[in-house]
């Protein structure tokens, strides 16, 4: 199954976390099929929070992505901000 999920960066105690496409039986941190955001929960107000490529992720959930329940937070938390 493909799923979109978060896979951890930076350094510690500095958080990153890419965006990715990936099959589910694959390591968190590991191989994945395409990178379609970022969310950084350490950003200040200059810099950009999240970012998320929302045609290809309309693209990989018609093709029938499962999201982890923390991107589907942050999806919802983007698209509240764009309306906003």
């Amino acid at each position: 199954m493909v799923v979109i999920r978060l896979a951890r960066g930076g350094a510690r105690k500095r958080p990153f976390y890419n965006m990715v496409v990936t099959d589910s039986r694959a390591r968190r941190d590991g191989r994945f099929i395409e990178r379609i955001g970022y969310y950084n929960p350490l950003a200040t107000d200059k810099e950009v929070g999240l970012h998320v490529a929302s045609d290809r992720l309309s693209y990989w959930l018609q093709q029938g992505a499962q999201t982890s329940l923390t991107v589907s937070r942050l999806i919802r938390q983007a698209a509240s901000k764009a309306t906003a």
